[in-house]
């Protein structure tokens, strides 16, 4: 059988084509040095942990995406926070393991680390709008690339989750169904929600890997999401519920174990060779 092409070729392919359309039709107040540094930085670090550990056949697909990850949703008015927050979120998945398998997505665990410790720092979801082109073209190229990674589940779960709550809340407050529908087509196109759901959320990697405990977990964050937005009025609350929930996956894994996601091959890798943390994914 032919093998696939890795998924994470069309997502990196994706990301810099997102980001060229940001920077030119949009205010993306990103300097082009900053996301050289930042996807720089994140190859160096892979490539220093991948001596220091002495392994080989890993490749270098995993730090391009964070470092366009971070480049996407992470702003700051200085050079030198990108590769540091790159540098960290690739460090992290080296050094945070449990049973062979990274904890924390590592571009959420590098913007979380920024936005609690790095001062100038910010996230701006708003600059993305709510062109429903935008939202076409999000969906649309976010939907392939988490079919081809073998998790669109929880993408589309995650968002049908959050906005069934956003209408059952609005649907309680009294609105009208006319007014209902236009603040529920505003969430449902804001390409911030969309670009965490089809390209953070849906990274195979750092979810539980049984396909039931996958959807409990990512309705668990849809739920803090949506409590961190509208009863705490906080922002970035599917970031912050993604990074918290995060140490559940380790445990999802324990009491629901499943078969092991391989980027090369889609399907499991060998439990006691990921067991032993041989394999960073």
């Amino acid at each position: 059988m032919k093998a696939q092409p890795d998924a994470r070729l069309f997502q990196i392919g994706f990301q810099a084509a997102l980001l060229t359309a940001g920077v030119l039709l949009r205010d993306f107040s990103l300097l082009p040095l900053q996301m050289a540094l930042a996807l720089a930085a994140a190859a160096a670090t892979q490539a220093c942990w991948l001596r220091a550990l002495r392994l080989a056949n890993v490749g270098y697909l995993s730090p391009l995406i964070t470092g366009f990850g971070l480049s996407l949703l992470l702003r700051a008015d200085t050079l030198w926070v990108h590769p540091l927050v790159a540098a960290l979120a690739i460090s992290g998945k080296f050094l945070i393991r449990v049973r062979g398998k990274h904890v924390f997505n590592p571009a959420n665990f590098g913007i979380g680390v920024a936005l609690l410790a790095l001062p100038g720092t910010w996230v701006s979801p708003g600059q993305w709008g709510n062109d429903l082109g935008l939202a076409v073209w999000l969906i649309g190229l976010g939907a392939l690339v988490a079919r081809r990674a073998s998790r669109d589940d929880a993408a589309f779960l995650f968002l049908a989750t959050f906005l069934a709550l956003t209408a059952a809340r609005l649907w309680q407050l009294g609105h009208s169904p006319l007014r209902l529908w236009e603040i529920l087509s505003h969430q449902a196109l804001n390409g911030g929600l969309l670009l965490f759901a089809f390209f953070m959320i849906s990274d195979p990697m750092s979810l539980p890997d049984r396909p039931l405990a996958r959807r409990l977990h990512v309705v668990l964050v849809a739920v803090f999401a949506f409590a961190w937005q509208f009863f705490h009025y906080r922002p970035h609350g599917a970031l912050w519920g993604l990074l918290c929930l995060a140490p559940l996956v380790p445990l999802w894994d324990f009491l629901l174990p499943g078969q092991r996601h391989n980027w090369r091959g889609n399907r499991s890798l060998h439990n006691n060779v990921a067991a032993q943390g041989k394999i960073p994914g």
